[in-house]
């Protein structure tokens, strides 16, 4: 036994290893090895992979928030350069408009403006004819009257016709 034991014993002078205690403290240690992988290594590995996978989701999830982000704000400049230009467009017409407009007024002024000079020189035009023939009957008159105190005799009725209009001849052509 002597043999066994010392087969057992590896260097037994130094404090030895025993080989029996070495296969148990082995097979122990395989034994834990398997339930640690069993129990506890392959849930940890499950728990880690699910964490990455939720990670990853969550990564992709922000990814595809942030091109649609991206996306909507191209968009929203679009549409913001679209209302941009249509109220300058905007602007523009009611700046053509305005312009038209104010032409048209200055357009109609100027008419009515002509119309009323036109209208001012025709009734000039008549008042002058009917002062000048009132003035003619005036002057005829006077004109008589100045004749026949003049001549202190009589003239016939034809005379002072022929007289007053030969005057109002003279009167005529002098304007």
């Amino acid at each position: 036994m002597q043999s066994y034991i010392g087969f057992m014993t590896l260097g037994a002078s130094v404090g030895g290893f025993r080989l029996g205690d070495m296969l148990i403290q082995l097979a122990t240690f395989l034994i834990l090895l398997i339930l640690l992988k069993k129990y506890a290594w392959g849930p940890l590995m499950n728990m880690m992979q699910k964490r990455e996978e939720y990670v990853a989701g969550e990564i992709d999830a922000a990814e595809k928030s942030r091109k649609e982000a991206e996306t909507a704000a191209k968009e929203a400049q679009a549409q913001l350069l679209q209302v941009k230009q249509e109220a300058q467009k905007m602007i523009e017409d009611a700046k053509n408009a305005g312009v038209k407009q104010e032409q048209d007024i200055i357009e109609t002024a100027r008419k009515e403006a002509e119309r009323i000079k036109l209208q001012a020189q025709a009734e000039i035009q008549n008042e002058k004819e009917l002062a000048i023939q009132a003035l003619q009957s005036q002057v005829a008159s006077l004109s008589v009257l100045i004749a026949s105190k003049v001549i202190e005799k009589e003239i016939s009725e034809q005379d002072q016709e022929k007289l007053i209009n030969e005057y109002i001849k003279e009167v005529g052509e002098e304007r």
